[in-house]
């Protein structure tokens, strides 16, 4: 569960910076260009307000449902205690059957 948490974090990370690199790209090269370039700049425009939509989407997704998680655990916090124990416990002895 953790790994998904940092993979989709990173994820994140990854499309903020995208959406910042090609936003100083549109400004950076608003002039100077042609007809193809302008067709470009047009594209990578639409490319990144889909990258800002995708990235608000996941955003609201990650939130809700780490919320979920925490009512979860709020409403059972022994069976969370218990499970927690139990999938450590399995963990343990597949490790050391090893």
């Amino acid at each position: 569960m953790e790994d998904i948490q940092q993979s989709t974090e990173k994820l994140l990370r990854d499309l903020t910076a995208v959406v910042h690199d090609g936003e100083e790209l549109l400004k950076a090269g608003v002039r100077d260009l042609g007809e193809r370039g302008l067709a470009a700049r047009q594209r990578l425009a639409a490319a990144l307000e889909v990258a800002k939509e995708t990235r608000r989407k996941l955003e609201e997704r990650v939130r809700a449902g780490a919320q979920a998680t925490d009512r979860m655990v709020r409403e059972h916090p022994y069976q969370s205690v218990g499970a927690a124990f139990g999938v450590g416990l399995l963990i343990g002895i597949l490790l050391n059957r090893r």
